[in-house]
């Protein structure tokens, strides 16, 4: 015995898997994962965010300088943070983690009042830069690469190369130069940076702190907020570094001149 079939039903609307890339560049769940995220701690600098991207012609180019932003803000680089730079420049979290994760300069765990880089590379760390670090560390309260000291004062990092190794051995903070430094001398500057003071680096600007540092480096170099274009003011070459070309000079020393595509000088 036959039995009719009624009306058929109408089918179910396709479930987009989470997967698809959709318009925006990202999948779904990477949308749903970055709406998610409560990024209202940044509300404060949005028209900041707006400017940064006016610099490029193509808004995804500001994700370096939005990084720094976003460490200005938080003293490092949140999940919040991460998704607001997606949201700014219409990219997926994905996309900004990779960057985060990938220079040194952007931390993951929150930064203590400055950040103290230790160069540990081969030259420092012949002429007794291993000890500056572990006098340092010990001072800060036996802490470790990247942690921060119990009272907040500062985070302490090793430093693959700082560039001065004609200064050796070097330390920064906050990224200005404590050049030709000893044991003593080292602990001399966290001593003061525990006291609140800021020692006034061999060169480069005076101190300030770590997340004002952050939005110098974010391009905004004459905010009153960071101490205006004196924030950024100071020598940055020391004598040592300019003798050679200055050797040169008195001695009428010059380069050969370079090859035309011909070959010929």
């Amino acid at each position: 015995m036959s039995r009719a079939l009624g009306p058929e039903a109408p089918a179910a609307p396709p479930v987009e898997p989470a997967h698809a890339i959709d318009e925006a560049g990202g999948t779904t769940a990477q949308h749903a994962e970055r709406a998610s995220v409560d990024t209202t701690v940044f509300d404060g600098v949005r028209d900041r965010a707006t400017a940064i991207v006016a610099r490029y012609p193509q808004p995804r180019s500001a994700l370096l300088p939005l990084l720094h932003l976003v460490q200005h803000v938080e003293g490092h680089v949140s999940r919040a943070g991460i998704a607001f730079c997606a949201e700014v420049l219409e990219i997926t979290t994905a996309e900004v983690s990779a960057v985060a994760t990938f220079y040194t300069m952007y931390k993951r765990e929150p930064v203590g009042r400055h950040l103290v880089s230790v160069c540990t590379n081969t030259l420092c760390a012949a002429l007794g830069g291993d000890d500056i670090y572990a006098a340092v560390r010990e001072r800060l309260g036996g802490i470790g690469h990247e942690q921060t000291s119990a009272d907040g004062t500062a985070t302490i990092e090793h430093a693959e190369c700082l560039a001065a190794c004609d200064l050796a051995p070097v330390l920064t903070v906050d990224y200005e130069f404590f050049d030709k430094q000893t044991v003593e001398s080292a602990v001399e500057i966290i001593e003061a940076l525990q006291r609140g003071e800021k020692p006034h680096p061999t060169r480069g600007a005076p101190l300030n702190d770590f997340r004002s540092v952050e939005l110098l480096l974010a391009g905004f170099f004459d905010d009153p907020a960071v101490g205006g274009l004196a924030a950024v003011a100071g020598p940055s070459a020391a004598e040592e570094s300019l003798r050679g070309a200055r050797l040169a000079e008195e001695r009428g020393w010059t380069a050969p001149p370079v090859p035309d595509e011909g070959g010929s000088a």
